[in-house]
C-alpha cells in the first residue's frame, strides 16, 4: 500500500458524509467496447460497512452458473425494473433480494457518475454506509458469497492495476484490484475507481483529514 496515499488510514464515517455533502463532479473510467446506441438502466449498490478499526466495501461473488458474469466479484444491483421509482430503488431493491440487507441499514450518501459497460448497460452506482450488526441471507441462484475488503486498500490508487485481454476477439483494457484470493476487475473495479476519484477531489475541495 502506497504511504503517500490519504486513504491509507482508517476512513471515518463523518468525513465521508462530508465528502458527499461536497457535490464534486468527476468522470467515470471509460470502459472499452461499449456498445453504440441506447444501454439498459441498472443500478448497484457501493454499501460501505461502518466495521471497526476502519470501514470495508461489501462485495459478492456470482454463482458460476449464470449466463453473465459468472463468478465474478461484484456489487449488489441489477436492472432498474418499471416499477422502480429510481435507481436507488433498484440498488436497495436488488440488494434486499441478493444478500437479504435491509435498506434500513442503509444511509445513503449519494451517486457516482453512471458507469457504461461493455455489456450494453448504463449503471448508476449508489453509495450509502451499512451500520453494524447486521445479518445476510444469500440467494444461492445467483451469490456464490459476501465478503468485505478495507476501503483504505480500495481508495489506494497503488492497487489499482491496469490488465488486458482478449474479450469477445477484441483487446480490451480494464482496471483490477485483486485482494487476496479475489480478483476485483472489470465495472466492478472501474466503480471503485470513480469512488476514489470523488472522495479524492472531495478532499481536495474542502481541505479536511480523511480520519
Amino acid at each position: 500500500m502506497s504511504a503517500a496515499s490519504p486513504f491509507s488510514r482508517p476512513l471515518s464515517a463523518d468525513w465521508l458524509r462530508v465528502c458527499f455533502a461536497t457535490q464534486c463532479d468527476v468522470e467515470a473510467p471509460e470502459e472499452d467496447g461499449v456498445p453504440p446506441g441506447p444501454l439498459r438502466a441498472a443500478a448497484v449498490l457501493v454499501p460501505i460497512v461502518l466495521r471497526q478499526p476502519e470501514p470495508t466495501l461489501l462485495l459478492t461473488r456470482r454463482t458460476d452458473h449464470l449466463n453473465h458474469h459468472p463468478g465474478q466479484v461484484s456489487f449488489p444491483g441489477g436492472r432498474v425494473e418499471e416499477q422502480d421509482e429510481s435507481p436507488i430503488e433498484t440498488a436497495l431493491r436488488e440488494t434486499e433480494e441478493e444478500i437479504r440487507l435491509n435498506r434500513a441499514h442503509v444511509e445513503l450518501l449519494g451517486c457516482l457518475p453512471q458507469y457504461r459497460t461493455g455489456t450494453g448497460f448504463d449503471v448508476t452506482p449508489v453509495v450509502g454506509l451499512v451500520t453494524p450488526p447486521f445479518e445476510l441471507s444469500l440467494d444461492a441462484f445467483e451469490v456464490a458469497e459476501a465478503f468485505e475488503v478495507p476501503l483504505s486498500f480500495l481508495l489506494d490508487a497503488a492497487n489499482h492495476q491496469r490488465h488486458s485481454a482478449l474479450i469477445r476477439g477484441k483487446r480490451r483494457e480494464y482496471y483490477a484490484m485483486p485482494y487476496g484470493d479475489y480478483f476485483i476487475w472489470g465495472a466492478t473495479a472501474g466503480m471503485i475507481v470513480s469512488l476514489h476519484r470523488f472522495v479524492s477531489r472531495a478532499t481536495n475541495a474542502i481541505c479536511i483529514d480523511p480520519v
